[in-house]
């Protein structure tokens, strides 16, 4: 029979839970808790004697009409001492423990199910089961415990199987209705050149429970080439859920076209996008209390409601979709979002609800549990510096003498802690030239540690009071900063730093984030990494995975190498020794040269918004007839789609968009025919010389005796060619793409040239008007 399987957490969890949403307990570090649960468990499980078994499996299988109801999970230990069995259940809190006077019933819950579950096995008629509570900075422990006979434990167990029957009928028949109607799904469209290979090589990829890097250039139709085998596979059984990843919304409107493609084609899956928290909320002030905001007061009563309701009425749930939800059952519609996305056949979302280990799906990704999932990581590019942000950490100097400022008439303790943190940062100060290299850090991460503990009971207690948001964003990031240093190995670097604002930093920096990344990859069955720019391959196989075994792929474009030009200036340069009023002139004669051999829309991407301007002022003094517009530094969303549609326009003249390399208008913007018909590049795109992107060089030098790569030319050439992206969109489009800087006839920089340019030709000054007519006279 089919089987339907829950953990028995998420069991517990999802039917008992009861009450308000409530961000001002000090229990907002219960999340960061769970991060740290498995440490503690294990130093718990070791103490123990040969009487004591860690970490036992169970499970109980209960056959219903139409299939088997699978309930698993782990106990943390069974102490068997003679005919005395006791389960144990562990729990690591920031909490005093000496605060608690009883279990708290969702934990007490899990171990009575554990309880029931081996009680069953090992034909029991009584047993005992134990809470442990143990701090988790100071490591005291104490103990609850409760005795129960089987007959007990059964009817609670029975009871709690019946609430939650309703949602596994729904489960069982929405997945009836899904495998069906993916049996004879055809593929949308017509296949192209080469992507009948490339669907077959990401089901393979999927069947095999591999990862897949392909280099996917625009016109391989890549969202829909890993959608449709992601869905197939899942309909031969070879994954449960598809999580599409983004970096930026418009791939995650791509990533929904696609699916509503399918749905059209009787695809009977559901679809979520998870929208961002600041979207959704129903309020002026995102105050998650029952006190600031009506849906947060009573939303856990309603919540399954609300979402049981939402699920059987809709397949496809949008930001606006569940704001209605939300508002007609009283519920927060951002915790509802993510509830509903446990009953959800795909889910759209940023990579932070994968990767991010403060902000990760809790639901699907807590310790110890994998699940038969399949992530398809769009843009894949960005996850490298997304990832290396997402496990570093940093704190302030300054921030520890403000919030003691904050805190010293409430509480003295809090206060002396503080001080005695800002001590041992001031000495690190004073042996900081510029910025330093740390061996370890451990004297400090102990007084960090009970400043963590002292916070957490100060935050208890104190419910109200003036300044509690920002002590509790202090706490927050006081805490993200441990867990961050328990995760430290060889692949992070400390250091301190004076900042060019007078404040003296103290960073765990993340230089390489693939062993984080992969521990998030091996919570699911298999992983599709692609781009338009993941090139060269092996930088992006070593940086987001550790596995050796992963596939990789150039994806075929229909696109021809007629619809492009692809020229080289040789007499041109952005070094900084070349930066110039003649250079910047020179750069301004090309950009005039390109512009005036075809009326239309073009773009020019510069290193920097100072060159940008530098640039724009040279252009200016023979500006005959060409309109510019300038992107600015901060543009607000109603500015970036008004400096979009200027390209949209009728105009006599030309027109050019000046951006800058790397930001909003480099890549996930579609201007596709006359929107735009040409780029200009100014630069390798290299970044800016600073402390962070020198600890990458030397980090890699040792590694892989190519740091400079690493660190400057890999990044820069990335950032060049999502800039290029931008021209040739569709296979009817044609544009010129003008690279100026000699650096670019290298041999280093022409082998991450992608397959697309082979056969540019290089250009000077005095040739490239005729290099420029003779293409635009072939199109």
């Amino acid at each position: 029979m089919e089987q339907v399987r829950i953990s028995v957490r998420n069991l517990v969890e999802f039917v008992l839970r009861s009450g308000d949403i409530d961000n001002r307990r000090g229990r907002t570090a219960q999340k960061e808790a769970m991060q740290e649960g498995s440490r503690i468990h294990r130093k718990i499980q070791r103490r123990m004697g040969a009487s004591y078994h860690a970490e036992v499996p169970l499970k109980l299988e209960l056959e219903l009409e139409s299939y088997v109801l699978v309930i698993e999970g782990r106990a943390d230990g069974i102490l068997i001492e003679g005919e005395q069995v006791t389960v144990d259940e562990i729990k690591g809190i920031y909490q005093d423990v000496h605060s608690l006077t009883e279990a708290v019933p969702v934990h007490l819950a899990q171990a009575k199910c554990y309880g029931y579950m081996y009680g069953v096995q090992a034909g029991l008629t009584e047993l005992t089961l134990r809470m442990t509570y143990c701090n988790l900075d100071t490591e005291e422990i104490r103990y609850f415990h409760e005795a129960y006979s089987l007959k007990e434990l059964a009817a609670w167990f029975e009871s709690l199987v019946e609430s939650y029957r309703k949602w596994s009928d729904f489960q069982y028949r929405a997945k009836q209705k899904r495998q069906v109607s993916i049996q004879n799904l055809p593929f949308p469209f017509p296949y192209r050149e080469g992507q009948k290979e490339l669907v077959a090589g990401v089901y393979r990829t999927i069947r095999r429970g591999k990862i897949l890097f392909i280099q996917a250039p625009t016109g391989t139709g890549k969202t829909i080439s890993t959608v449709f085998p992601a869905v197939r596979g899942v309909g031969e059984g070879y994954g449960e859920k598809i999580f599409y990843l983004t970096a930026k919304t418009i791939t995650r409107t791509v990533a929904w076209e696609a699916f509503e493609l399918l749905r059209r084609k009787e695809y009977q899956g559901s679809v979520i996008t998870i929208t961002a928290k600041e979207k959704l909320c129903l309020c002026q002030e995102m105050e998650c209390n029952p006190v600031s905001c009506p849906y947060a007061k009573g939303h856990y009563d309603r919540v399954n409601d609300a979402v049981f309701d939402l699920v059987n009425r809709e397949k496809e749930i949008s930001g606006e979709c569940l704001m209605a939800q939300a508002r007609a059952f009283r519920v927060c519609p951002f915790e509802m979002c993510l509830d509903t996305a446990l009953w959800m056949d795909v889910i759209i979302c940023d990579y932070n609800y994968v990767f991010d280990p403060n902000v990760y799906l809790k639901r699907f990704f807590a310790e110890g549990v994998k699940g038969d999932y399949i992530f398809l990581i769009d843009e894949a590019h960005n996850l490298v510096e997304r990832g290396r942000e997402m496990y570093s950490a940093s704190l302030y100097k300054e921030a520890f003498l403000e919030i003691k400022k904050l805190v010293k008439e409430y509480s003295g303790s809090v206060a002396r802690s503080l001080e005695k943190c800002n001590k041992l940062l001031l000495e690190m100060k004073r042996q900081c030239q510029g910025y330093q290299l740390l061996d370890t850090i451990g004297g400090l991460i102990f007084q960090l540690l009970n400043l963590a503990a002292a916070m957490d009971e100060f935050l208890q207690k104190n419910m109200e009071f003036p300044e509690k948001k920002k002590a509790l964003e202090f706490y927050l990031e006081l805490r993200h900063f441990l867990n961050m240093y328990e995760r430290l190995d060889e692949n992070y670097v400390i250091y301190t730093r004076h900042q060019e604002d007078g404040r003296f930093l103290l960073k765990l920096f993340c230089v390489n984030p693939a062993v984080n990344l992969q521990s998030c990859l091996n919570k699911g069955r298999s992983a599709v990494f692609f781009s338009a720019t993941l090139l060269p391959i092996q930088y992006y196989k070593k940086l987001l995975s550790t596995r050796e075994d992963n596939y990789a792929v150039y994806a075929q474009t229909v696109f021809s190498r007629e619809q492009s030009l692809i020229l080289v200036a040789s007499d041109v340069s952005s070094k900084y020794t070349r930066r110039n009023q003649q250079e910047f002139q020179r750069i301004a004669a090309y950009i005039r040269e390109v512009v005036w051999a075809r009326k239309g829309n073009y773009m020019v991407f510069f290193p920097s918004y100072k060159m940008l301007e530098q640039v724009l002022e040279a252009c200016m003094e023979q500006e005959e007839g060409i309109e510019f517009q300038v992107q600015r530094p901060g543009m607000r969303e109603e500015e970036r789609e008004e400096f979009l549609q200027a390209f949209s326009q009728e105009r006599e003249g030309s027109f050019v968009g000046l951006c800058v390399m790397g930001g909003i208008f480099s890549e996930g913007i579609d201007l596709k025919g006359e929107r735009l018909v040409g780029a200009v590049i100014v630069g390798t795109g290299i970044p800016q010389i600073s402390e962070e992107r020198e600890i990458l060089k030397q980090f890699y030098e040792e590694r892989e005796g190519n740091g400079f790569d690493y660190a400057f030319r890999y990044p820069g050439m990335n950032k060049v060619m999502q800039s290029a992206g931008r021209v040739i969109r569709t296979a009817a489009d044609h544009g010129v793409i003008l690279l100026l800087d000699e650096r670019f006839l290298q041999q280093e920089y022409q082998r991450l040239f992608p397959r697309e340019w082979d056969g540019f030709q290089v250009c000077r000054r005095e040739t490239v008007r005729g290099l420029l007519r003779g293409f635009w006279d072939k199109s």
